[in-house]
């Protein structure tokens, strides 16, 4: 924790200089934030934020519940050797790489020989260059991001089933309650707190893009909608050598991620839900 989370925040402080590596971290001179306001004035400032922002709110209202109502499926089948190979069926794909992922989307959704564009062909359509038209990125991203992870995310909530006191599920039995009304009581209320929490980190990376995924499925088409605050800190800071003002953006994107958590988290306290602290 020390070596690889606190020590690199002393790295930290080029973003208030104009950052020269002869110099170093210290002999480089102070511009305070000259860097943060270029970045809040320059005009890729709104598409950015807009971007990692929509992904990022379009996955938490989409993926998020994913996971939650697998699990509460699961949880009611009674073959206890199909449960089983239910659980294995859904996360085994969390296993795959991202880039193996990204090649599968690239194969499937090929205009010529994707077998998505093969169908839309044979249902009379004409084919579409999906990695190439921007309004198709946000689809692609979170819809592969929900069949990679949200499996695996389920065992979470599988593990906070178990929790739940059997005596519960026999009572409501007795009273008559159909196993929908026993999930909506009993088990939901029961993983009540496990959302809560997981729901505050969440918020808590909301300008964090995962961005192995979204450079390899970037294409100079899709821009527009797929250029997010992380691959434009990597461009910035590795390919053109804005050392400077790429950690002075990945600064800013920090503090509001650091803002979200506390926030929320206050908002959970206050609402008498679990939270981080």
């Amino acid at each position: 924790m020390a070596i690889f989370k606190y020590w690199p925040m002393y790295g930290a402080q080029i973003a208030f200089r104009n950052y020269n590596p002869i110099d170093g971290f210290t002999g480089s001179p102070w511009v305070g934030l000259k860097h943060f306001e270029r970045f809040i004035d320059s005009y890729q400032f709104e598409r950015l934020l807009t971007n990692t922002l929509s992904v990022n709110m379009l996955g938490l209202l989409i993926a998020f519940p994913v996971p939650i109502i697998l699990a509460l499926v699961i949880n009611q089948l009674t073959s206890e050797r199909f449960k089983k190979f239910a659980q294995t069926v859904l996360y085994a794909p969390s296993f795959i790489s991202v880039v193996v992922v990204v090649g599968m989307i690239y194969l499937l959704f090929s205009p010529r020989s994707g077998l998505v564009n093969h169908a839309i062909q044979l249902a009379g359509g004409n084919p579409i260059f999906f990695m190439g038209e921007p309004g198709w990125f946000r689809p692609l991203f979170i819809g592969s991001d929900i069949w990679q992870n949200a499996g695996f995310s389920m065992i979470v909530y599988l593990a906070a089933l178990t929790a739940i006191d059997p005596s519960l599920h026999e009572a409501a039995k007795v009273d008559g309650a159909n196993k929908f009304r026993r999930t909506w009581h009993i088990d939901l209320p029961g993983i009540l707190p496990v959302i809560t929490i997981l729901f505050i980190l969440a918020i808590g990376n909301l300008f964090n893009l995962g961005f192995e995924k979204v450079y390899l499925m970037q294409t100079d088409l899709n821009l527009p909608t797929s250029e997010v605050i992380n691959t434009y800190v990597y461009k910035t800071g590795l390919q053109n050598a804005q050392f400077s003002y790429s950690a002075a953006i990945g600064l800013f994107n920090s503090v509001l991620n650091l803002i979200l958590l506390l926030t929320f988290n206050w908002v959970a306290r206050k609402a008498n839900q679990s939270s981080l602290w």
